[in-house]
């Protein structure tokens, strides 16, 4: 989730407006809370980073790591790698300006990223924040490295998760109209040979949205944030301020069927950011960035805690892996593996200014 210090207030005041509204209860079905797994320092990323945000797992097991350095925006934006062997690296520093984009525009916000395996490219939310100026990226990759920028689309407002799944390219935009309540946020979907694509304005009249949905709650006013697909192509999303995760179903051509609350917990989970769903498990792991959490929900939308701790109480705690804001979770084998945004707003567990080194925390599974 993008926390930029200085469109926070932007962020605060971003509310949603959408013509397809998704409705349906859901119980709370939160499970007797099972013994806490302890976290461990995965990696600490090199001091290029200062916020890390979105993660990927890429085919021969490195991860790529957005980094939109919102903490200090002196330092550029920037993705980093993790190599299968844990060995942190910069991956790629953006190209200024930017290909298809107005000379002058507001630097990158690298968010949400994911990889696309008919094709081997990577797929990149780039959040400005607010007044459709947000873009989807394609990263097209070569011999292991970017070669080149292409523009998806341009006119999001707060452009936030990306997944890939049966041909399209599916993205969280968690502001479909600004200063609307109750809040409304949408999924919106791209053929991935799509490019260059100008989003309709008013921005919840885009043909692209297949999905919205409605948060009443006032403290985070953000909505739709993580995104993942089960292994029958059903897609799941979470409402980052309500902490309530939607099940979203399609017909045989693709469109909306259903769309449904599926999880929600108000004894343990405090907000829905980044998520994985893992094929091994059966079960979607999911960063509760405000709790210092990372839950997992099974497939009965029974929600667990599998790890949580406190506010991280310095720099020796962050080093040895403690969860600190995480905002993103990916599935590694029997790893669960989180990025620590380490961002904090008010009303999260954590609470301590940022400091260095950014972290990636890895819980095992076995």
């Amino acid at each position: 989730m993008n926390k930029n210090r200085n469109i926070a207030g932007t962020l605060a005041l971003a509310v949603l407006a959408s013509a397809l509204a998704c409705a349906g209860a859901a119980e709370n079905k939160s499970e007797p809370a099972p013994a806490l797994k302890t976290p461990r320092l995965l990696a600490t990323l090199p001091d290029a980073c200062n916020t890390p945000d979105g993660m990927c797992l890429l085919p021969d097991k490195s991860i790529i790591v957005s980094a939109p350095n919102y903490n200090d925006v002196k330092q550029a934006p920037l993705l980093i790698k993790v190599t299968a062997d844990n060995k942190a690296e910069v991956f790629y520093n953006f190209p200024t300006p930017y290909p298809g984009v107005p000379a002058g525009t507001e630097r990158i916000g690298p968010m949400g990223i994911a990889f696309d395996p008919s094709s081997g490219n990577l797929y990149l939310a780039d959040n400005q924040g607010k007044d459709q100026n947000s873009r989807l990226w394609k990263l097209v990759l070569k011999d292991g490295k970017v070669d080149k920028m292409v523009l998806v689309a341009r006119g999001f407002n707060i452009a936030n998760g990306v997944a890939v799944s049966g041909g399209f390219v599916y993205i969280t935009e968690s502001v479909l109209e600004q200063e609307s309540r109750p809040l409304v946020s949408a999924v919106m979907r791209f053929k991935l040979d799509e490019e260059n694509v100008q989003l309709a304005t008013p921005l919840n009249r885009d043909k692209h949205i297949v999905a919205t949905f409605k948060s009443q709650k006032d403290q985070w006013r953000f909505g739709a944030d993580g995104i993942t697909f089960d292994k029958k192509g059903n897609l799941y999303v979470g409402l980052f301020g309500e902490a309530i995760m939607y099940k979203v179903t399609f017909d045989k051509s693709g469109k909306m069927k259903s769309c449904n609350k599926f999880a929600e917990a108000p004894d343990r989970m405090i907000s829905c950011d980044g998520m994985c769903y893992d094929k091994q498990t059966d079960r979607i792991y999911m960063a509760d960035c405000a709790g210092n959490a990372v839950q997992v929900i099974s497939m009965d939308g029974k929600v667990e805690t599998l790890s949580r701790n406190d506010d991280v109480p310095d720099v020796s705690a962050k080093k040895s892996g403690w969860l600190d804001e995480p905002s993103e979770v990916l599935v590694r084998g029997k790893e669960i593996i989180a990025a620590n945004m380490d961002w904090p707003l008010e009303g999260f567990v954590n609470k301590a200014p940022y400091r260095l080194p950014a972290t990636l925390s890895v819980i095992n599974l076995k």
